[in-house]
């Protein structure tokens, strides 16, 4: 088994900017929160939404190669944990009408199936 252990890399200029990355892997994701700046999605990338505290939080993959989506979901309740919010529901939608979608500028989506 797989020893997954998560880093978390912190933006000294913006206190709502994370990157979470697999130690020992290429997965990395960027934590936004979309309630309080403009993000355009990459269409190449997933995105996954949740809420945390009254904060609109988007996880994207960063150059993510579709190997193990399970460990995108570990990555995301190990930040959860880190965060202290451990029942942070993740939703693969922007469908709860308390996210401020029209900060989320969605380009067509493309098919990544191979």
């Amino acid at each position: 088994m797989e020893n997954l252990i998560f880093l978390l890399a912190k933006d000294p200029d913006n206190d709502c900017r994370d990157l979470i990355f697999h130690r020992d892997g290429n997965l990395r994701i960027r934590v936004i929160c979309i309630d309080k700046e403009d993000y355009k999605i990459n269409p190449d990338e997933l995105q996954f939404f949740a809420m945390n505290d009254g904060k609109e939080l988007m996880f994207e993959t960063i150059n993510y190669d579709f190997e193990d989506p399970a460990m995108i979901i570990d990555a995301i309740h190990w930040y959860a944990n880190y965060i202290g919010n451990p029942d942070l529901e993740i939703e693969a939608e922007l469908e709860d009408k308390e996210i401020h979608k029209d900060n989320v500028k969605s380009p067509p989506r493309r098919n990544h199936r191979k």
